[in-house]
């Protein structure tokens, strides 16, 4: 692993399992980096990373790993690269409380599910701001305060998005991955990227947290696996009527390859029921249902899934209010 002590300083919004492992990544690898939690959030985890570093617990090592936390916005201030990692249904509300600090010449790059994020941060900053989309494989979770275990794989795909880096930007940024052991590709195709992923966390996310099993259980129950891939059949025709181009791969296949390579992992729609937090449903196969319906293309099993997750997430809710009220 080559050393990041000359690298850009980076700011990393959104302090879950997958900003705390591409920032901790690039911590380790000696990276001036700042993790950023929600204003007001609990601090539990804040706490034990200032005290004693981030624990990571990777399926390549084991290690203690320092850098910056804060919960306030303006920590954004002077960072050349920013990983916008938060959770899709907090996109508007992060992106405008760090507009007003935002470097202007500062490259943010959204590390999230879904293929709405650009437009959505965008509509929060200035209009001439640069933002990268990007496509996330990691299996990763935060099991306790502090505590990062990373499970499987931990690479990422990354291309221009409308409004254009400067000219080397992207090379220079897959080569700071790349320098901290997080391969990174650059995409010529990234809308058709993300749509790959938006399948398989169509496919597998829902039906994760809904058996309350991993991605291997699933590929191993036939029923289970046989919905996975009725949903990601869903999915890719209605990528083909919106005119995305998919990767010259069978999405299936491929997919399926990817889902076992996670093993004893779950997925963060799972983790996020589990503990009584919204998910990002809305963004997936939410998504996929109303943009299928715009298109004239039937998704029953996306909506199922969809459906059912959403009364996980009222049920969660309930629990929530219950609590409050004592």
């Amino acid at each position: 692993m080559a050393s990041l002590s000359n690298a850009p300083r980076v700011a990393v919004v959104g302090a879950g399992a997958v900003g705390c492992f591409f920032g901790g990544m690039l911590a380790r690898a000696g990276a001036r980096v700042t993790l950023i939690g929600r204003p007001g959030a609990s601090r539990p985890g804040f706490e034990a990373i200032a005290q004693e570093g981030l624990r990571i617990d990777s399926i390549n090592f084991q290690e203690r790993v320092r850098l910056g936390v804060s919960s306030d916005p303006a920590a954004v201030r002077g960072a050349e690269i920013v990983l916008f990692s938060v959770k899709t249904i907090d996109t508007d509300s992060a992106a405008r409380g760090i507009a007003a600090h935002l470097d202007p010449t500062g490259i943010l790059i959204s590390l999230q599910n879904g293929v709405e994020n650009e437009a959505q941060i965008r509509a929060g900053l200035s209009p001439g701001a640069i933002v990268l989309p990007a496509v996330v494989f990691v299996a990763a979770a935060m099991p306790a305060p502090g505590h990062l275990i990373h499970g499987g794989r931990g690479d990422l795909v990354i291309g221009a998005g409308r409004v254009a880096p400067p000219a080397g930007a992207l090379e220079r940024i897959a080569a700071m991955f790349e320098a901290a052991a997080v391969p990174c590709r650059i995409s010529q195709n990234i809308e058709g990227d993300q749509w790959f992923k938006l399948v398989w966390n169509c496919a597998g996310n829902a039906i994760s947290a809904l058996g309350r099993a991993s991605y291997g259980l699933i590929g191993r129950v036939e029923p289970a696996s046989e919905l996975m891939e009725q949903a990601a059949r869903e999915v890719i025709a209605v990528a083909q009527a919106a005119g995305v181009k998919l990767p010259d791969v069978d999405p299936v296949t491929a997919g399926m390859k990817v889902a076992r390579s996670f093993g004893a992992a779950t997925s963060s729609t799972s983790q996020d029921v589990e503990r009584g937090r919204r998910t990002e449903i809305d963004s997936l196969n939410g998504f996929v249902v109303r943009r299928g319906a715009e298109l004239g293309i039937p998704t029953p099993a996306n909506r199922a899934l969809w459906a059912l997750v959403k009364l996980l997430d009222a049920s969660n809710a309930e629990r929530r209010a219950a609590a409050a009220a004592g």
